[in-house]
């Protein structure tokens, strides 16, 4: 395996989806990441994405036996998650999952066990909280602008992936919906605002059986229901602060915002943290609404036409480029396992307080994750 301190590490992709498209033409924006081959189970699937980067395609064993490997990006389902990451620790090479890490705090707890063991580091999206707008909302945060925060509300709601996704079973399985889904992105942007959560407490509940496929060649086809879409969550963060986490697939239209801060000076409006960019607006004392000139932040900077936002700033694998960079300095990364295995913790109690009526204390902490600053963007940048 290669020296982490170099200043190149190689990436290896397993899962071919469609996701690994993004990190396949993001990587190149990044310094010290170079992406040497993808694996998949279905080979042809491997092969085409091989030939469309100009990569290898290699078989899952030969990949996580490659010695110009050493760091690999697991973009399978969730439910394969841990077992795959497990095995790329056990091949001795550090690893970086797409959301969620795991599906239980048990197999959280096992993979840091055996990456501390190994002296490997393993990271896990989303990322975007490292984007233009998040972090020109976490520096509003820490100038004391709108003083201590005392609440908030968060919320992520439509109607599901049926509509639009051809194959939406995985949403609707344990190991998805709505919280696991989507809630990764609120979550950790929480605790980049705020830090860790003390305890949780939620409602849960779904208002279908079953879904209706929509769209493509299974229209009209059902898919069983079998995770809660309907979340309502309160969550207790050891600075003090409460927010309302929502997290439902069972809302046609609402008006609520994404995300609000309530501070002893203000109100804190950030925009969807599902997004590396958008419109950060302080609420001030006197009534009046400040929309902040945006941070000459390259995280925040348009790279995509979205077919429905339009411009949109779009910068996946900003924290793998983080890790590595973090690897080759020795330093914490900001998508540490220490704060995805508490975004998880977070998640899996909400789900738990669903099922049992009562609050959950936590049994993870971690830290805040280091601002990132223009500067320090730019740095991560070729």
């Amino acid at each position: 395996m290669a020296n982490p301190r170099t200043s190149h590490l190689g990436i290896g992709i397993i899962g071919c989806g469609n996701i690994s498209t993004s990190y396949l033409r993001l990587a190149p924006l990044f310094r010290g990441l170079e992406v040497r081959a993808v694996a998949d189970l279905n080979m042809e699937a491997a092969q085409a994405r091989a030939a469309e980067f100009n990569v290898k395609a290699l078989s899952v064993d030969d990949l996580l036996a490659n010695k110009d490997v050493d760091v690999v990006i697991n973009l399978t389902i969730p439910d394969a998650h841990y077992a795959v990451t497990k095995r790329i620790l056990e091949a001795g090479k550090h690893a970086y999952s797409e959301k969620p890490l795991v599906l239980s705090l048990e197999q959280g707890v096992t993979l840091r066990d055996l990456a501390k063991s190994k002296g490997l580091a393993v990271g896990c999206a989303p990322d975007t909280f490292l984007g233009g707008a998040h972090q020109q909302a976490r520096a509003v945060l820490d100038e004391g602008r709108i003083g201590q925060i005392t609440a908030g509300c968060a919320a992520v709601l439509n109607h599901g992936m049926e509509h639009w996704h051809p194959n939406p079973d995985f949403f609707f399985l344990p190991g998805a919906g709505p919280m696991l889904d989507l809630g990764p992105y609120y979550v950790a942007n929480l605790i980049n605002f705020l830090g860790p959560v003390k305890r949780v407490g939620a409602l849960t509940s779904s208002a279908q059986k079953a879904r209706t496929i929509s769209n493509g060649p299974r229209n009209g086809e059902t898919v069983p229901v079998k995770t809660p879409t309907n979340i309502h969550a309160l969550l207790e963060f050891h600075n003090g602060a409460t927010i309302n986490l929502s997290t439902s697939w069972d809302v046609w239209h609402h008006k609520r915002n994404h995300f609000e801060l309530y501070g002893t000076e203000g109100t804190l409006y950030v925009p969807d943290p599902n997004f590396f960019g958008g419109s950060v607006e302080i609420g001030n004392r006197d009534g009046s609404l400040t929309v902040l000139e945006p941070w000459d932040h390259p995280f925040g900077v348009p790279n995509q036409e979205h077919p429905s936002r339009g411009p949109l700033a779009n910068y996946r694998t900003a924290g793998l480029a983080d890790m590595v960079t973090a690897l080759v300095e020795g330093r914490d990364a900001r998508c540490s396992l220490e704060r995805t295995l508490h975004g998880v913790d977070v998640m899996m109690a909400c789900l738990t307080s669903g099922e049992t009526g009562e609050f959950v204390t936590l049994t993870t902490t971690c830290t805040r994750p280091a601002a990132l600053s223009p500067d320090q963007a730019r740095a991560l940048l070729k």
